[in-house]
């Protein structure tokens, strides 16, 4: 029987605590860099994370959402750059699809696909 694994994970072989420092980095360097290639499974899982976030700076209060961008971001600097330049580009067009998926190459070793994943 295989008690207590779930199937649904995105990084099924990382334990909790190594999956979300990886996408707390790769939101932060994000944010940094306005675009970051990685591998499409990497990308998929921040791409919803991005949207709640540029969502929640958007609609609420500063404090709150200052507060809650630093429980996803490392560094003072990438919440600065969210807070004044990405989320009031995207104050009130749209709630989702703020970021563009383009392939760029299957990495030699492991075949596995590069993306660039960058802001629209």
């Amino acid at each position: 029987m295989r008690h207590r694994v779930r199937k649904h994970l995105k990084f099924k072989k990382k334990d909790f605590q190594h999956r979300k420092a990886m996408e707390r980095n790769l939101l932060t360097s994000f944010f940094l860099h306005k675009s970051i290639k990685t591998t499409e499974k990497k990308a998929r899982a921040i791409v919803s994370m991005i949207d709640k976030l540029i969502n929640t700076v958007n609609t609420k209060d500063e404090m709150n959402a200052i507060r809650y961008a630093m429980t996803y971001l490392f560094t003072k600097e990438s919440s600065l750059e969210l807070f004044k330049n990405v989320a009031p580009k995207y104050k009130w067009k749209k709630t989702s699809g703020f970021t563009r998926m383009t392939p760029i190459k299957h990495r030699d070793g492991d075949n596995a696909k590069i993306v660039l994943l960058e802001l629209v």
